[in-house]
């Protein structure tokens, strides 16, 4: 499986024993309902959820209301206290882009393509799933990406979500996003360091190794964790992160009035299934996501970017 000469130059900076594990389980388990994973039954593989969703919505005359609220992506702000960071990243803004599913959710990428470029930050990460379904083709979701790509400014990170083929990978960097696979980055201001780490998806291929990125991480060091699920909150603390970014729940996306969500597929305490957290010494934030699972539907949990701002104690 590993023979695809696109993949080469990943194979030769991670391995090929990475990419081979990945790659059967997109080729062997990607349909799978029932026990691959952290959750016993993988509820975006079951095609008859979204024909069931769709009608309760209309029984309910809601489908309207939850079409017009997925495709509305707002801004949102966040800010991170720590006496861990260096002076000269004070001030310094990430912005944060998730769970595009760019096929599934066109509306909402266009909407987002069309503010996106007047925000103002440092770095852009982007925490995985690009493509709607959890198989089949992407090609399309590499496209929407492209089309977000070319209007962000460098540098932009990223990693894979459940929803993502490795595949895509070659393409994805080619635009400019220094993809992430259990690696590290050094991100340098004034003479002083952070460390940016990024996980391959922890929720459906169990791919992820913090204990491996977090070797590579000096201890005094003010890290941040990429990880395209939260359920990995304990590990990143156990391992001295100071801050996590994740999406993968998408909030619920279908929630009460109030914002409680109907089912959060994770398995993770309910308040960290969307918007800032803490665990110990380690702050986290979940974001809701740009785009949606299933269908393009959402209530009472509107699509998201967020500008986290980090400030020194």
């Amino acid at each position: 499986m590993t023979d695809d000469p696109s993949l080469q130059s990943l194979i030769d900076r991670i391995g090929a024993t990475h990419v081979q594990k990945r790659l059967e389980i997109e080729t062997h388990r990607d349909h799978q309902l029932f026990g691959q994973g952290r959750l016993f039954f993988n509820l975006e593989n079951w095609l008859t959820a979204p024909p069931i969703v769709r009608m309760a919505l209309k029984l309910t005359g809601l489908y309207s209301r939850a079409r017009r609220e997925a495709d509305r992506v707002s801004v949102r702000e966040n800010t991170v206290v720590s006496d861990r960071l260096p002076a000269s990243f004070d001030g310094f803004t990430i912005l944060h882009i998730s769970d595009l599913h760019v096929d599934i959710s066109e509306e909402a990428l266009r909407h987002l393509v069309s503010f996106v470029g007047d925000l103002s930050y440092d770095i852009c990460v982007l925490t995985g799933d690009y493509r709607g379904n959890t198989y089949g083709p992407y090609q399309r979701a590499v496209d929407g990406v492209g089309e977000l790509r070319a209007k962000l400014r460098d540098p932009v990170y990223g990693i894979l979500g459940n929803h993502d083929s490795i595949r895509m990978t070659p393409a994805l960097e080619a635009m400019g996003i220094r993809m992430l696979f259990n690696e590290v980055e050094t991100i340098t201001r004034g003479g002083d360091s952070i460390y940016l780490a990024g996980v391959d998806d922890p929720h459906f291929y169990l791919a992820d190794d913090i204990p491996m990125v977090a070797s590579q991480i000096p201890r005094d060091a003010f890290s941040i964790l990429l990880s395209h699920t939260p359920e990995t909150y304990a590990e990143a603390a156990e391992h001295g992160f100071d801050f996590m970014l994740s999406g993968h729940t998408h909030g619920g996306q279908l929630c009460l009035p109030g914002g409680y969500a109907i089912k959060l597929e994770a398995v993770l305490p309910r308040h960290m299934g969307k918007g800032a957290w803490q665990h110990e010494k380690l702050a986290g934030y979940t974001s809701v996501g740009v785009g949606t699972s299933l269908l393009p539907v959402r209530l009472n949990c509107p699509p998201e970017v967020t500008l986290h701002r980090l400030t020194r104690a």
